[in-house]
């Protein structure tokens, strides 16, 4: 009765070794996709979201110190759209969109080395007090400027590993 098993967890595992799956830090802090994040500067982006979604790829990325080899545009797009309305014509719900369009430049030669989007929403309740429905606005963006900040860096990240294994 163990060997069906056993025989299936072997089969499982060479199958999966053999499927070309790489972890992105392969080699930890020392491996080349994470000197690449490392030596991307995060350019100003405008606004309240802009500054959140900045201090967010800062954290991930790390400060550039300096010698950046790419420098990284991004422009952004938030929405708050109100849905979900009553008889009374007010709204229940809101979902709050946060868009991001960047661009990966290289700082040599001033080539865009990627450009994409990256985006989230999410939705909030419009309760009766209104200092609390600004509240959760305001957490909602700061949770959508972690999501936003993690879309791009694992895409610069993708391109750094591509970028490795085309050499």
């Amino acid at each position: 009765m163990t060997r069906p098993p056993i025989f299936l967890l072997l089969l499982a595992a060479s199958l999966l070794s053999a499927c070309g799956l790489r972890p992105l830090y392969g080699s930890g802090e020392r491996s080349t996709v994470a000197a690449t994040l490392r030596s991307v500067e995060v350019a100003p982006i405008p606004g309240q979201a802009g500054w959140l979604v900045r201090n967010e790829l800062v954290d991930r990325l790390g400060p550039a110190d300096g010698k950046a080899t790419y420098r990284l545009v991004i422009t952004l797009d938030d929405d708050i759209t109100a849905f979900g309305i009553r008889r009374d014509r007010a709204a229940t719900r809101e979902r709050r969109t946060l868009r991001a369009r960047y661009q990966l430049v290289s700082v040599a030669t001033g080539l865009v080395v990627l450009d994409a989007t990256a985006g989230s929403d999410a939705g909030i309740d419009i309760v009766s007090s209104e200092y609390a429905t600004v509240a959760a606005e305001q957490t909602a963006l700061e949770h959508l400027a972690g999501t936003i900040a993690d879309q791009i860096v694992a895409r610069i990240g993708m391109y750094a590993a591509r970028g490795t294994a085309a050499q």
